[in-house]
């Protein structure tokens, strides 16, 4: 998306606040055309023109593209096993006001969504805003409509912002633009809207209590040099990922030609040779090629076709692309969709080759869990007016809590269980043993609510007929 602002366009912003938009500017378009290629890669359209090496594909090819999923399947398999469900206290028990918050907001299913453009992308960032009907609105913005300057003596964002609305122009170069940009700093959230075509700005602001700005990142693999993480498709993975389409083209050509070899027809006369050109197809198709002997030579006709081609090289080589790539993402060589030797043939096999990406995915659910932690006290805070440091200690006493990244069957996680709950009574009314049997957050606080519903009950009865 083209960004066509101009801070000096923009009224009522302090020089400093001009600073920080301007800086905002430049690193959003700094990062937008790579952004575009991740997000092409993630899709699959990588087109041979970009891959062709000039050997082996024809140029009248290069517009072609060739569908290819292990884009996605980076970001989806690992995506698939981080699996938010909501918050609870350190001492186990609910935090009422964070789950009405997470609630009012979807926020588990917006996770889902957030968590692939986190590692598609690097990162990706929430923002707040204050709301009557349910006190703090929660919404998830991709690096492709949003941007943040890092301050590492804070460890925190200086300042952001996010492209909340756009306008659809007639431009065949430009034909997106920004309409409304949300501009976050430390004490106000700044709304930037565009009143025209020529840049003019209108600004409105929202006042806050946070101390700091209301937009947070969520980050993949981050470091020291790279605060805002590394996208999951990175520039290795992409090779491998123009190799296998390389590849996959070339093995579809020599395809053609292995399963249609050259034939030919020698010691034919002139008439016999216009007959078998001019109707090539019929004679491919047909089952008997006549001739007679050349009369004028009197040489039969020999016919022959010339050896078959060989696309094993191709399908070797999809074999080295895949493990190559496996070891570059953690997948499996069987999420590549590529057969191999090395393919395991038991669950714990299966299980066994797959503790790479489990451990990917444990170290996601940490930072994750740490970011949404985070995002749950800001929410919780604009929605009371506060700041965090005037949370009150059983509010700031949560944990994210994750399902199991190592997808145990129902049946292990129910027997493990039921093991530790015969050695430890009072483990099978704790919420860790519901979990463990497979339930999520929700379910059990039902399962709960429901106990108690029933425990009541009974001491009413019992009530009743002591009377």
């Amino acid at each position: 998306m083209f960004l066509n602002l101009s801070v000096k366009d923009v009224p009522g912003l302090t020089d400093r606040e001009k600073v920080l938009l301007h800086d905002l500017r430049e690193v959003y378009e700094s990062h937008d055309a790579k952004n575009h290629e991740k997000n092409r890669y993630y899709e699959g359209r990588v087109s041979l023109g970009e891959v062709n090496l000039g050997i082996a594909l024809p140029v009248q090819m290069r517009g072609l593209e060739i569908g290819c999923a292990w884009g996605a399947k980076t970001v989806d398999v690992l995506a698939a096993r981080s699996m938010f469900d909501g918050f609870v206290g350190e001492n186990g028990e609910d935090v009422d006001a964070i789950n009405r918050i997470v609630d009012a907001n979807d926020l588990i299913t917006e996770y889902d969504k957030a968590k692939r453009d986190e590692l598609k992308l690097g990162c990706t960032f929430a923002t707040f805003a204050a709301d009557d009907d349910i006190g703090c609105r929660i919404r998830f913005h991709s690096p492709m409509t949003a941007a943040g300057l890092w301050n590492g003596e804070k460890g925190r964002i200086e300042a952001g912002f996010a492209i909340v609305d756009v306008e659809h122009l007639h431009h065949h170069d430009h034909p997106v633009q920004p309409r409304v940009i949300n501009f976050y700093t430390d004490t106000d959230i700044i709304v930037l809207t565009r009143l025209d075509s020529k840049r003019r700005w209108q600004t409105e602001r929202h006042p806050h209590h946070m101390g700091r700005p209301l937009i947070e990142p969520m980050v993949y693999n981050a470091t020291s040099a790279k605060p805002f993480g590394r996208s999951r498709i990175k520039e290795p993975v992409r090779r491998l990922i123009q190799g296998y389409v390389r590849t996959i083209a070339n093995a579809t050509i020599g395809l053609e030609f292995a399963t249609s070899p050259q034939k030919y027809l020698l010691g034919v006369t002139d008439d016999q040779y216009d007959a078998l050109i001019n109707q090539k197809f019929k004679q491919y198709v047909g089952s008997i090629i006549a001739s007679t002997t050349n009369p004028e030579t009197g040489e039969k006709p020999s016919f022959g076709q010339l050896p078959q081609g060989n696309i094993s090289p191709h399908v070797e080589m999809i074999r080295v692309l895949a493990t190559q790539f496996s070891a570059a993402t953690g997948l499996t060589v069987t999420d590549t969709g590529v057969v191999n030797d090395a393919n395991p043939t038991s669950s714990d096999a299966i299980l066994a080759q797959s503790q790479t990406l489990v451990g990917m995915a444990e170290q996601l659910n940490t930072s994750n869990g740490h970011a949404l932690r985070t995002i749950a006290l800001m929410a919780l805070a604009v929605s009371q007016e506060k700041s965090l440091d005037e949370l009150t200690d059983e509010e700031t006493s949560i944990i994210a809590h994750f399902k199991n990244p190592a997808m145990p069957s129902v049946a292990v996680t129910a027997d493990a269980a039921i093991k530790i709950a015969s050695a430890r009574p009072g483990f099978a009314s704790t919420d860790t043993f519901l979990e463990m049997i497979g339930f999520d957050q929700a379910s059990i606080r039902r399962i709960k609510a429901q106990e108690l519903r029933e425990r009541g009950l009974a001491v009413l009865e019992e009530m009743g007929d002591l009377e």
